[in-house]
């Protein structure tokens, strides 16, 4: 309902606005739109020019009254949560969703916008895209699946259905090529399609799992021309998981009779089915082609990584155990998915956490918080064939995400680019034709009460109206699953195979019963003695022995399995009347008015337990003593205070707060409803976790309360029914009584209690409930008889009375003649009544006038008492219709006493719900910062460890720096002293021996490793010695004599080698050296990186800290108040909204104490001005008395006047006058009555002029109301120049002016006076023309 001033606007399940124009107790009704959908809420736009409706699907309307036109729809959105979303070939323009109430979806890539949808008006439970067709598949809950056409995004089409079990279709997979529809169903049905449209979705088959199929995935080997399907199955006996491996080629598709066999099942050995059980059991598992298997195990958060090879079995051949396990950081059942080029694997949980992996190393690419942990998690997520975009939907948030990559390797990017072109242009081959064709197919009429399928006629073949064909689909006239038309077709043709075999066996059969029956026969005939018994005919007596055993246990079982049934009921009984009644200390139940539909619940109430009471009372008496503590530092301060208040003042405060708390600061109005908010802290004074804490005891105790105080009077009412109801039946049996005299058949009105007013009739079964026939026992029966004999047997002695039979036989059973036995009353007629009148003697006429006038007589007393009893029936109706309205007054009374008590428990709950939303953010908080504190001693403890490996690097790099300079300086020396040593050769063999000293031996290159545990130590010297030797051997060569320049002596050339050789070993030596020391400076530069790394990691947790600090103490003083304001419109002067960002809440003790002080200031400053002043201010004072007094006399002087012509009516004068004043009224009455019809016609004559002279007054009114008005308007400007004086004169500094400067302020503040003694004088003038204007209004009524 939305009310208006206009009227009232009420709408419901019927999709119908009614608009109800109210006038005073009498309304119209006015249909003002019908939107043929259940309406759910109705809201009137800020300015009550527009008015929103909302329905249960979730479509929204707007209605403009003042127009008076149809609804205009706003938006349709679904009211369903969705199911599943795919993207349409080639996956990077739009993307279709489907909803749980079956409603398709098509949506844009680009922005999302939202296309168009169909609806299916069937529930759906799965859905996918084609890749070879913009076509998509739909399952059901009834086992069909819907193909829409999608050709075109705005405007999509239902084309084909296939009916193909009765069981529901849990999920849809197309392989990549779109060759294939693979079709899970439940008890382990698969059923494999043919995708394309141009095959009109032909079934080519299905096989079934011993097992519970979890998942499915499909992968497709485009260079084998093979899909390969994996399904993932829950084997129960054992705590693992089991994978099922099959293969289908596209021979499949073009001879499919090879395959299946004549029930449409696929053959094992042509499907190449594998079989793996692994050592974890999963909830979903996805397949690359290298045979690697990424599954989630449900017992731990684990993502398992398995290879199929014969390397990784167990010690049971059967199981393969994991190669890896990557623990995830999600909880609940997991879901996996895998990209189209099996670059990226997406994990989703009941967290609503996306994960994407990269499937060659499983490291995280990136994470998304796409879903709500609330709303049940991510449902199902998807890629698009590009791998840009990925779909995910929730559970049960109703929420569809698209989520694109913003930052990742472009070698990863150009993969996935490149393996979707190579997969558009196989696509593309068949797309375009598959297309047109999808065009083609007529639209078909979707009726989702029936499951007959139909079929295309131009490009279709014919099919039988009684079998389906091979191709699995169904005609109009047949209303067969394809499952069930495989199965009729084969068992038809079996009829006809062994036809012949059937007519022979059945013959058999008859001859031999005929011959059996004749031997009876024959047995019957002979004597008894050689008789036979007639189990003595069976054929096969063991067999049928075999038979009543079986169906004896299968008896017992179903008994022992109804007795379960029937216990496990009982018990579930026990549970819930546990539960909702017998812990109840109040029960709920229900009061109802007798005349109109209106229905008021009390509330449930549980009994407080003993802890919840000591609870209570610890919190009550803290509360107290806080309150104690705190008054008696509010006195000190108000002692010690300079500025106090005066005791009025504080009193008139105390009551202002008071009221402002009660119905403002204290935010509810449950003080009004039986509540006790005294016990309650202020809501500005929560700060600590106990007083939160507390605070959320003390709210459920008002609760509580109020609960308990509105069940008080729900119980008055109940027991006010009770008591109606009584008199209701008591009445209505003298109703009976006056109806049965009246010989009258109407329904009497019987009012009931209700199974809602009387809810403990639902926990007793009534014999008239049972339907069934009650199993008696024998001993039952016999003791039911003889009740019924002995009551029989007592009806009679109470019937066989002699004197009951005689008083009734003379008297009619009364010993004296009552007035309500005169309608039974009849006068015999005369015995000569049957002779003609002509035969009549006097005497005879005589009496036949006797017995006309009693006849006459009597018939008027029963006329009369006759009209009595009437009178008497319509007394107790209106007795019975006054009572029940009067309840029903009461009942709606109460109602709106439980929508405002109702009100009133949601405003504490939100002040609850509140405060916890605060315990959670300082709970969460303090754990943040728990863990910080862990977190920052761990680093610490960390930093000193590496200060210290630090120290140790850099005494190493020190400590080994001096012998590699030693080193280097050595070889230098080595090489002058060369020059020094053979300076004695000529010039041109010494630049050769040069040369040659230079020249060094071409050796392998050695890798050497450091010791790991001692970063600070060079090579071991067995790797130095090795690399010396090897050195060595190769200056072997450069030292023969074939080296020797021509004109140098052996010896010479002796000493060059010996040389050489002691040069190159200082080389070698000062290269091993360098080495090490510069392993060892990259090795300290690392530890000092990390140790700066540390540092900031220190900083930002110190940092992080600080900031936990400023949230927890902004937590303790921006406190969530919750206020209880007046329901207006609020109207600003400028057309910018304030900015209240930076506003601050405070106290309203603290302006009111501010202002206090500056009034005070203001009242020194005033009194010092007084003191300036003459004897002229009280010359003044009296003329202003003497005025007021002049305006009191005339005032009581009016009064005086109107006291003495104040009217009195005749009637107070009679009543004053007349001593018996109840019998001078009563004789007054006929002359009234007589004078009544007059006095209306006068009365309407009269009203009519009246209503002239009101029309008139009210004019008057208005025209004095607008110069009210105009006053009050000047009365502001005054006050305003007045307000703007004043503060010029605080402003200004008095000391330092002139006397004449002097004066002129102070005949200003004269005039300022009179001008206020005015201005009163005007105000008081004003109230009194309003109060003048106010009586005229009465009195006018009055006289109308």
């Amino acid at each position: 309902m939305a009310f208006c001033n206009e009227g009232l606007y009420a709408a419901g399940s019927e999709g119908i606005l009614i608009f109800y124009h109210i006038k005073e107790l009498q309304y119209e009704m006015k249909i003002c739109a019908d939107i043929s959908q259940p309406i759910s809420s109705l809201t009137f736009s800020p300015d009550y020019t527009s008015l929103l409706l909302v329905t249960d699907q979730g479509t929204v309307y707007s209605y403009k009254p003042a127009h008076s036109g149809e609804a205009v729809k706003l938006l349709d959105t679904s009211s369903s949560c969705f199911l599943a979303a795919d993207f349409l070939t080639p996956g990077n323009n739009y993307c279709v969703s489907v909803t749980v109430s079956g409603e398709v979806q098509v949506w844009s890539l680009e922005d999302g916008t939202f296309l168009s949808k169909l609806n299916l008006g069937i529930e759906a439970t799965s859905m996918a895209c084609c890749p070879s067709s913009n076509s998509v598949a739909v399952g059901t809950q009834i086992g069909q699946i819907c193909f829409v056409d999608v050709t075109k995004a705005e405007a999509p089409r239902v084309v084909h259905k296939i009916f193909l079990s009765k069981l529901p279709v849990l999920s849809l997979h197309y392989d990549q090529r779109g060759q294939f529809l693979i079709a899970r169903a439940t008890e382990g049905h698969i059923f494999i399609l043919d995708a394309r449209p141009s095959k009109l979705f032909q079934v080519l088959g299905y096989i079934v799992l011993a097992d519970e199929v979890l998942h499915l995935s499909v992968i497709s080997d485009l260079k084998n021309d093979l899909v390969e399907v994996m399904v993932l199955l829950n084997v129960t006996e054992v705590q693992q998981a089991r994978l099922e491996i099959f293969h289908l080629s596209s021979a499949i598709a073009t001879d499919n009779e090879k395959y299946v066999n004549e029930q449409g099942m696929f053959n094992a050995s042509d499907l190449k089915k594998e079989q793996y059980d692994l050592d974890c059991p999963l909830s979903s598992a996805v397949r690359l082609k290298d045979n690697i298997v990424y599954g989630y195990c449900t017992c731990a958060p684990f993502i398992c990584k398995y290879h199929l090879s014969e390397e990784n079995k167990l010690e049971d051949p059967s199981v393969y155990s994991s190669e890896k396990r990557i623990p995830s950081n999600q909880f609940g059942s997991g879901l996996l998915c895998l990209s189209p080029n099996s670059q990226w694997l997406a994990a989703a949980a009941k967290d609503g956490v996306l994960f994407i992996y990269n499937t060659s190393t499983l490291d995280i690419l990136a994470q998304k918080h796409c879903q709500s942990y609330q709303g049940g998690g991510i449902r199902s997520m998807v890629f698009s064939l590009d791998g840009n975009f990925i779909l995910v939907n929730g559970e049960n948030d109703c929420a569809l995400v698209c989520l694109k990559w913003k930052e990742i390797k472009e070698t990863e990017v150009e993969e996935a680019a490149l393996y979707w072109q190579s997969l558009l242009e196989i696509l593309n081959k068949s797309t375009s034709d598959e297309n047109s064709f999808l065009k083609s197919m007529p639209e078909l009429k979707f009726d989702p009460e029936s499951t007959s399928k139909s079929l295309p006629e131009a490009p279709l073949k014919p099919s039988n109206a009684e079998v389906a064909e091979e191709d699995g689909n169904v005609t109009n006239t047949n209303d067969m699953t394809w499952i069930g038309q495989k199965m009729q077709k084969v068992m038809r043709e079996d009829a006809r195979r062994f036809a012949n075999q059937k007519e022979e066996v059945q013959m058999g059969i008859k001859k031999l019963r005929e011959t059996i029956q004749k031997m009876m026969h024959e047995n019957e005939q002979v004597p008894d003695i050689e008789k036979l018994e007639h189990w003595e005919f069976n054929l096969d007596l063991e067999e049928q022995e075999r038979v009543q055993e079986e169906a004896e246990r299968d008896v017992a079982r179903v008994r022992k399995e109804i007795e379960m049934e029937n216990l496990s009921y009982c018990y579930l009984q026990d549970l819930i009347k546990y539960d909702c009644w017998d812990v109840m200390c109040v029960k709920g139940r229900a009061v109802k008015c007798f005349h109109m539909d209106c229905q008021v619940s009390n509330y449930p109430l549980k009994e407080r337990s003993k802890e919840e009471l000591e609870t209570l009372k610890k919190v009550l008496h803290l509360k107290k003593t806080e309150t104690a503590d705190l008054k008696a530092q509010k006195k000190n301060l108000e002692v010690d205070s300079e500025t106090a208040l005066s005791e009025e003042g504080e009193k008139a405060a105390e009551e202002v707060a008071d009221d402002g708390a009660s119905h403002c600061l204290n935010g509810s109005l449950s003080c009004q409803y039986g509540g006790d908010t005294s016990t309650l802290y202020h809501q500005c004074d929560l700060h600590t976790r106990e007083q939160k804490l507390h605070q959320t005891i003390l709210l459920k105790d008002v609760i509580y309360k109020v609960k308990t105080a509105f069940n008080e009077e729900f119980d008055a009412i109940v027991q006010q029914k009770e008591q109606e109801i009584a008199r209701v039946k008591e009445a209505n049996m003298k109703i009976r009584e006056i109806l049965e005299q009246l010989e009258l058949q109407v329904e009497v009105w019987e009012p009931v209690l209700t199974d809602d007013e009387m809810p403990e009739r639902a926990l007793t079964v009534q014999d008239s409930e049972i339907k069934a026939e009650k199993y008696l026992t024998q001993e039952e029966k016999e003791q039911l008889e003889l009740l019924a004999k002995l009551e029989r047997e007592r009806r009679l002695a109470a019937t066989d009375d002699e004197r009951l039979r005689a008083l009734d036989d003379m008297m009619g059973g009364v010993l004296e003649i009552r007035r309500e036995d005169v309608l039974k009353m009849d006068i015999p007629p005369p015995s000569f009544i049957s002779r003609p009148e002509d035969l009549w003697s006097e005497e005879e006429k005589k009496t036949f006038e006797d017995y006309e006038k009693k006849v006459k007589e009597l018939n008027e007393d029963k006329e009369e008492y006759r009209e009595f009893l009437r009178n008497e029936w319509k007394k107790l109706e209106d007795s019975i219709k006054e009572t029940t309205k009067n309840f029903d007054e009461c009942v709606c009374k109460l109602s709106e006493k439980k929508v405002k008590s109702q009100m009133v428990i949601y405003q504490e709950e939100l002040k609850i719900v509140n405060l916890i939303y605060a315990l959670l953010l300082d709970e969460e908080l303090d754990t943040r910062e728990a863990g910080l504190h862990k977190f920052l001693t761990k680093k610490k403890k960390e930093k000193v460890k590496s200060a210290r490996k630090i120290l140790t690097a850099k005494n190493g790099v020190e400590a080994y720096t001096g012998p590699y300079k030693d080193a280097i300086h050595e070889g230098k020396s080595l090489e002058h002293h060369f020059i020094e040593e053979f300076a004695d050769i000529p010039e041109d063999l010494l630049r050769e021996l040069l040369q040659l000293y230079k020249h060094r031996p071409e050796t392998p290159w050695t890798e050497t490793l450091l010791d790991t545990a001692n970063p600070y130590v060079k090579g071991s010297p067995e790797d130095c010695q090795d690399a010396l030797s090897l050195l060595m051997k190769a200056m072997d060569e450069l030292d023969s004599p074939e080296h020797m320049p021509s004109a140098l002596d052996q010896s010479v050339w002796e000493r060059f080698c010996l040389a050489r050789r002691n040069k190159m070993e200082s080389e070698e030596l000062v290269k091993w050296k360098a080495r090490a020391l510069e392993e060892m400076q990259t090795f300290l530069q690392r530890r000092v990186d990390e140790n700066e790394k540390m540092k900031s990691e220190l900083e930002n947790i110190f940092q992080e800290l600080t900031w936990l600090k400023e949230e927890k103490m902004k937590l303790q003083q921006n406190l969530m108040v919750q206020f209880l304001l007046k329901q207006g419109q609020v109207e600003l002067g400028s057309s910018e909204v304030p900015d209240y960002s930076d506003a601050v809440l405070i106290n309203r003790s603290v302006v009111e104490e501010l202002n206090s002080t500056l009034a005070a200031q203001g009242e020194k400053k005033i009194t010092a001005m007084v003191e300036f002043k003459d004897f002229s201010k009280g010359i003044i004072q009296l003329e202003w008395e003497h005025k007021k007094m002049k305006m009191q006399i005339q005032d009581l002087t009016e009064k005086a006047r109107d006291i003495v012509i104040l009217p009195i009516s005749k009637d107070c004068q009679l009543f004053l006058t007349v001593q018996n004043y109840d019998t001078h009224i009563a004789q007054h009455l006929a002359g009234m009555e007589q004078s009544l019809g007059v006095m209306d016609k006068l009365h309407k004559k009269n009203v009519k002029n009246h209503q002239k002279k009101v029309r008139e007054l009210k004019k008057c009114i208005r025209l004095k109301e607008q110069a009210n008005y105009e006053l009050s308007l000047q009365l502001k400007e005054m006050l305003i120049s007045v307000s703007e004086r004043m503060h010029i004169i605080e402003a200004a500094d008095t000391r330092d002016i002139s006397e004449k400067i002097t004066k002129q302020r102070y005949q200003e503040i004269l005039k300022q006076k009179y001008l206020r003694n005015f201005i009163r004088e005007q105000e008081k003038q004003l109230t009194i023309l309003q109060s003048e204007a106010e009586s005229l209004k009465p009195r006018t009524l009055h006289i109308v």
